[in-house]
């Protein structure tokens, strides 16, 4: 397994922007630093029980019908790409309307509707773990692992937030630029 390749995937995938990440930024602007730390806790836990859900699972599908990686990494690839346009015509300088409350239980939830999280938790394992590893060990040290990188993730977004709130909304299409090109680099990595 190539870890520079899988890290990179799973930080790419994490940081750039999606609805979890969104949702921490607008959190931030709108109802402070305390209440998107709840939301990140909230967001954390159900990633982490998505990914271990994904791997339990993925590791039955891998062993029972081999053929289904092909079409995770189809998926994955397209979804990918998908997000990347809508990262790049996205518009962080309008004001989002945040009228639900943020918290802790809001963001284990929204984790379970969040497509980008869904087809990531399905994609990972089988892309980078299962083709080299299918012990329990290494399934929850990869359950953790990317766990851990989600939540470096989220608190980097909390403080991206509350510290470039001005500077996102003045230079927004080039971050969309940057942002839209790495998810674009992801959809590639999912090959390799």
């Amino acid at each position: 397994m190539n870890i520079l390749s899988f890290v990179v995937y799973c930080l790419i995938v994490t940081v750039t922007p999606g609805p979890t990440n969104i949702i921490i930024l607008s959190s931030v602007q709108n109802y402070g630093v305390k209440a998107a730390m709840l939301f990140t806790y909230g967001s954390t836990i159900g990633f982490g029980v998505l990914l271990a859900s994904s791997a339990v699972l993925n590791s039955l599908f891998i062993n029972l019908i081999p053929n289904i990686l092909i079409y995770m990494q189809i998926l994955g690839s397209i979804y990918m790409l998908f997000l990347a346009y809508q990262v790049y015509k996205m518009d962080v300088s309008k004001k989002t309307d945040s009228s639900h409350t943020v918290s802790f239980s809001f963001g284990v939830i929204s984790q379970f509707l969040n497509p980008k999280v869904v087809i990531f938790t399905l994609t990972v394992f089988p892309s980078f773990v299962l083709p080299y590893y299918n012990s329990t060990f290494a399934l929850t040290i990869g359950v953790i692992g990317i766990t851990i990188i989600g939540f470096i993730a989220f608190i980097l977004w909390v403080g991206f937030g509350a510290i470039f709130k001005e500077l996102l909304r003045k230079y927004n299409k080039m971050t969309n630029v940057v942002m839209a090109s790495c998810l674009i680099y992801a959809a590639v990595m999912i090959w390799f």
